[in-house]
């Protein structure tokens, strides 16, 4: 198969942003995810499989969907509309009746060529010092889709990023390296059994790789990346921990501090799941933040960025 018929599941395509990366951007979403971080942001994105999700605030209540519901897959209750999507049902038939476009796909199978064809729309922009950044879910569970996608971004010219939490093969990180000019890499929890509690996996592999970005020549491409989850990241010991880790590796790190991000929470009703926090934390203040940063600079930090 051609590189450029790579197919790849994406969930979004986010254009004009101004984060994770310089100047404008366009960030592609990819699918699936392995790991099950307790607050994830995209919990939409966490599942490879493609499935259909209800939209309550599109809904007109015409009940189209239900009457062509053959098995039960889409029913009413006292609270609305509910979808079953473990029941076999002829879903693309449901969403190209729904009038409203409450009920759709909560991605696309597009090859590298048509994602492609959606990035050029916007490479104007990227003269300006923008260009494209992957994400996810984590985008180097699809690699194939990834490496060629990278390497089209190239023959253009085009500024490339991603965002990678690293619970990846080796080879995986070590093929993509060459065609990515910023790194993101998400370092959560330092302890290995909190880590593994809280985010589904121990962080041993991803201790491993934290070490091979930064003492890869692309080190100072490199940007470690920690969100504060109120009472589960933010303790003094994570992120001194955090800290010491990453320093004693290059003393020159970039460290990047996310304040939380409280908007993930209303995306866990579509996806059947409960969020990690009954009352929905606030984001911290700058003077918390500066708090954070100021243990991340105690711990021989040298290179700090506040997300705010």
């Amino acid at each position: 198969m051609e590189e450029r018929n790579v197919k790849g599941t994406v969930f979004d395509i986010r254009r004009f942003s101004t984060h994770d990366g310089g100047g404008i951007r366009t960030t592609i979403f990819l699918k699936g995810c392995p790991l099950s971080c307790v607050w994830c942001h995209n919990p939409e994105g966490i599942s490879k499989s493609v499935r259909p999700l209800y939209f309550p605030n599109k809904c007109i209540g015409c009940q189209i969907c239900c009457r062509l519901s053959e098995n039960c897959g889409i029913f009413m209750t006292e609270k609305g509309i509910r979808l079953d999507i473990t029941k076999t049902e002829d879903w693309d038939r449901i969403i190209e009746e729904c009038p409203s476009g409450a009920i759709l796909w909560d991605s696309t199978r597009l090859t590298v060529e048509e994602v492609v064809e959606e990035i050029l729309k916007d490479a104007p922009f990227y003269k300006y010092g923008g260009g494209v950044t992957l994400s996810g879910g984590e985008p180097l569970l699809q690699p194939e889709f990834v490496l060629s996608f990278l390497k089209e971004m190239k023959k253009r010219n085009i500024h490339t990023a991603i965002e990678t939490a690293l619970h990846v093969p080796t080879e995986t990180l070590d093929a993509v390296l060459p065609w990515l000019d910023l790194i993101y890499a998400d370092f959560k929890i330092f302890e290995p059994e909190a880590h593994k509690k809280y985010i589904g996996v121990t962080n041993e592999r991803i201790k491993k790789h934290i070490r091979f970005l930064l003492e890869s020549e692309k080190r100072d491409h490199v940007t470690i990346r920690t969100p504060m989850i109120p009472g589960l990241t933010t303790g003094e010991g994570n992120i001194a921990g955090i800290s010491r880790f990453i320093s004693e590796v290059y003393n020159e790190v970039t460290f990047e501090i996310l304040n939380y991000n409280p908007l993930g929470e209303a995306k866990y009703r579509l996806v059947d799941k409960t969020y990690c926090f009954k009352d929905n934390p606030i984001p911290y203040s700058h003077q918390d933040m500066e708090g954070f940063a100021e243990i991340a600079g105690s711990n021989g930090v040298k290179h700090i960025i506040l997300e705010s």
